[in-house]
C-alpha cells in the first residue's frame, strides 16, 4: 500500500504534466515556461515543508498523516478539473506542495526504512520507487487510453473544446485514485502502527541541529540534487517526441507512459545489485547512464540517425534517473545517519535535494520556448550532462 499511495499522490500535479503535457499546455492555454513557474511555486511551498514534516514524520505514526495529505490533494485536483485560470494554478500547485509533502513524504520515507531493517535498504528502496513506477505506469497507460477514446479519431482535428472536456475527465478520474487510496492507507497502516511503533521521538530544536551537523546528510542532499534534476528532466520527454519525432498529442503521450515502465525495472534491479555492491556504486553508475542519456541527444540526432539517436538518449536517460530514484534514500545506512531521526533527516536533505522543483522547470521552459525544435531539447540534455557530472562527483566523495 506504501507503493501505491507513494506514486498516487503525485499524479495530479506531476504525472499528468508529464504524460499529457502538449494536451495540458493546450487546454490550459499557458506556454512551457507559465508552466514551470507553477512548479516552481510548488517547489518553494515544499521547501518549508520538508523542514518541518521531517520531525513531524519521527514524532506521529504515519496512517493519520498519510491519509490526510492523500485527501487534501484530491481536492486540489477537483479544482484542477475545472481548468482555472493562471492565478488560479498558482494557487493549487502551492496547496500540492504542502499537502503532497509536510504530512506525507518523510513519513512515506522513515516507514520504508524501518521495514528494510540494516541489510536490505537498498531493495526496500528499490521496490518502493521500482512499485511506484509500476503504478504510474499502468495507471498513465490506463488514462491515454482514456484520452484517446474521448478525443476524436484524428486527434489532430479535435477542436480545444473538445480536447478540454477529454482532459477534464482525465483528472476526474485521477482524483478519484487519490481519494480512494487516502482510504485505503489509513485502515491498513492503522493495523500496523497498532502493530508496531512507528513514532517515538519528541520534536526539538537539537535533534534537528544534530542532524543537521551530520556531513552525510549535506552530501546526500547533493546526490538528491543531481539525480532529482535529470528527473525532471524527463518531464521533457514526451514533447521531446511531438517536436523532433513529429508524433502527434496521443503518440506522444505514450512514448511519456512508456519511459515509465522503464522506472520498475531500473529501480528494482538497482535496489537488487545496491544490497550487493553498495547503493553509492550503484549510483555512481546511474548518473553514468544519465550522461550517456544526455550525450545522445546533445550530439545524436540527425537526419540519418534520428530516431536511433532520441530512442538511446530516452532509454539511458530513464535508467539512469529512475534507478537514482530508488537509491538516494538507500544510501543514509551507509551513511550512518541514525535511525531514528530518519524523517529528520530525510527533511533536511530534501530541502536542497528538491530544489530543481523551483528552478529546473522554468529553466526547461525557457530553453523550449525560445529555442523551438531539438535546439531547444539539446540545451535542456546540456544540463542533465552537468548534473550527472555533478551527482557522480558527490557520490565518490560520500
Amino acid at each position: 500500500m506504501l507503493i501505491i499511495a507513494g506514486e498516487v499522490i503525485f499524479f495530479l500535479p506531476f504525472v499528468i504534466p508529464r504524460v499529457f503535457r502538449p494536451t495540458f499546455l493546450a487546454v490550459f492555454d499557458i506556454t512551457n515556461f507559465e508552466l514551470g513557474t507553477f512548479f516552481s511555486v510548488y517547489g518553494v511551498i515544499a521547501i518549508f515543508a520538508y523542514l518541518f514534516g521531517g520531525p513531524l514524520a519521527d514524532r506521529f505514526p504515519p496512517h493519520g498523516l498519510m491519509s490526510v495529505a492523500l485527501f487534501s490533494t484530491a481536492l486540489g485536483g477537483i479544482f484542477l478539473a475545472t481548468v482555472p485560470d493562471v492565478s488560479g494554478m498558482f494557487y493549487v500547485y502551492g496547496f500540492w506542495g504542502l499537502t503532497t509533502i509536510f504530512l506525507f513524504w518523510a513519513s512515506l520515507m522513515r516507514t520504508t526504512r524501518l521495514i528494510g531493517g540494516e541489510d536490505r535498504q537498498g531493495i526496500s528502496f528499490g521496490l518502493l520507487d521500482g512499485g511506484r513506477g509500476l503504478v504510474a505506469a499502468i495507471i498513465g497507460l490506463i488514462a491515454v487510453w482514456i484520452l484517446s477514446k474521448l478525443l476524436p479519431v484524428d486527434v489532430q482535428s479535435a477542436n480545444i473544446i473538445e480536447r478540454r472536456e477529454a482532459f477534464q475527465k482525465v483528472i476526474l478520474f485521477f482524483c478519484a485514485i487519490v481519494f480512494l487510496t487516502s482510504l485505503l492507507i489509513f485502515w491498513i497502516l492503522r493495523r500496523i502502527s497498532i502493530a508496531k511503533d512507528l513514532s517515538s521521538n519528541r520534536i526539538s530544536w537539537n535533534n534537528i541541529t544534530r542532524v543537521a551537523l551530520l556531513p552525510a546528510v549535506w552530501l546526500q542532499a547533493l546526490i538528491i540534487l543531481s539525480a532529482y534534476s535529470g528527473y525532471r528532466v524527463a518531464d521533457d520527454i514526451s514533447l521531446l517526441a511531438r517536436d523532433v519525432l513529429n508524433y502527434d498529442e496521443v503518440q506522444a503521450a505514450g512514448i511519456g507512459s512508456l519511459s515509465l515502465w522503464l522506472r520498475p525495472l531500473a529501480a528494482i534491479s538497482a535496489g537488487f545489485l545496491a544490497d550487493r555492491i553498495s547503493s553509492s556504486r550503484m549510483i555512481m553508475v546511474s548518473f553514468a547512464l544519465m550522461f550517456i542519456g544526455g550525450l545522445a541527444i546533445v550530439f545524436g540526432p540527425s537526419s540519418t540517425y534520428l530516431g536511433a539517436a532520441v530512442f538511446i538518449g530516452i532509454v539511458s536517460t530513464s535508467l539512469g534517473v529512475f534507478a537514482m530514484r530508488g537509491l538516494y534514500f538507500a544510501i543514509m545506512q551507509e551513511g550512518e545517519i541514525p535511525v531514528n531521526f530518519t524523517g529528520t533527516a530525510v527533511g533536511i536533505a530534501s530541502i536542497v535535494g528538491y530544489l530543481p522543483d523551483i528552478y529546473m522547470a522554468p529553466l526547461m521552459g525557457i530553453f523550449l520556448d525560445k529555442y523551438p525544435g531539438i535546439e531547444g531539447h539539446r540545451y535542456v540534455f546540456m544540463m542533465l550532462m552537468g548534473f550527472a557530472t555533478l551527482g557522480f562527483i558527490a557520490t565518490l566523495i560520500f
